[in-house]
């Protein structure tokens, strides 16, 4: 843990403590000899000791343990990357992987995907969970608006829906992919809570999907060709490609690009029309 002081973790958190503003915490806005939050209540806020967090300021005491970093993560309200340099500092390495369940995301990805007029993206979880996608999605491939939060999961849609189910050119190949593919970003997410209730849902569902999970397949995120049948374009091959969201290890962007001009036409033009777009 290189610093030129040879105290490189308390350096970092006695700069974090100093940039959080006590008003907006809620605290009185009191004359303070020094900006931000006192040790004190930045201890108060990660639930441990005011002596503890000064030794760790102070570099005494040894390290922390992962459960005290994550404390301190929090209460001084580090952002993922903040929280892995943290962690760097305290251990040489990042933390562990540890799966937290999302609902959105961030106003800026969101206009990556409308920028995409013609391209139809989603943003799902570790648990292929569909959180995000743009208008192009919506039109070509599922109205994900329209369905239950607890619905827009791909493998549900796969596995348990007639229509999706039967619009894919080869279904079988399509769920092997996906089930090899959800099992290695669920497992590399850590959410393997997460991953036994939604096995146990859709083994009880799908006897399809229980026979693939037992084949223990485990695929990387990649490029590949959909083929499925819409039912005004009749088939369309698609090549889609998965990107890693910066600083969201646990999220995963999707787009589909027609593989061929002649559909590349017949997708913008099917989507203009229902989107008022032109170019």
């Amino acid at each position: 843990m290189p610093a030129d002081d040879g105290n490189a973790l308390g350096d970092f958190l006695r700069d974090r403590r100093t940039r959080l503003d006590p008003v907006s915490l809620g605290l009185k806005a009191e004359r303070r000899r020094t900006p931000g939050l006192r040790r004190e209540e930045v201890a108060q806020r990660s639930n441990i000791s005011p002596t503890w967090y000064t030794w760790l300021e102070q570099g005494r005491g040894g390290a922390p343990s992962a459960d005290v970093l994550d404390r301190l993560a929090t209460g001084l309200m580090l952002t993922e990357a903040e929280r892995e340099h943290l962690f760097i500092l305290a251990f040489g390495h990042p933390p562990e992987t540890l799966y937290r369940a999302h609902h959105g995301i961030t106003p800026r990805l969101q206009r990556v995907l409308d920028a995409l007029p013609f391209t139809p993206a989603t943003v799902r979880t570790a648990t292929w969970d569909v959180i995000a996608w743009n208008r192009a999605a919506t039109v070509l491939l599922t109205d994900y608006a329209k369905l239950p939060p607890e619905q827009r999961n791909i493998l549900r849609l796969i596995f348990c829906e007639a229509r999706v189910r039967s619009a894919q050119e080869d279904w079988l190949g399509l769920a092997r992919y996906v089930v090899a593919s959800f099992r290695a970003d669920a497992v590399r997410a850590g959410a393997s809570r997460e991953i036994s209730r939604l096995v146990a849902e859709l083994s009880a569902e799908s006897p399809e999907f229980a026979q693939l999970w037992r084949e223990h397949g485990v695929a990387g995120q990649g490029d590949g060709v959909k083929r499925l049948h819409h039912p005004e374009l009749g088939l369309l091959e698609l090549e889609f490609s998965n990107f890693a969201v910066e600083g969201r290890p646990d999220l995963v962007m999707t787009t589909y690009q027609p593989a061929g001009g002649e559909e590349a036409a017949r997708m913008k033009a099917f989507i203009s029309d229902r989107t008022g777009q032109d170019d």
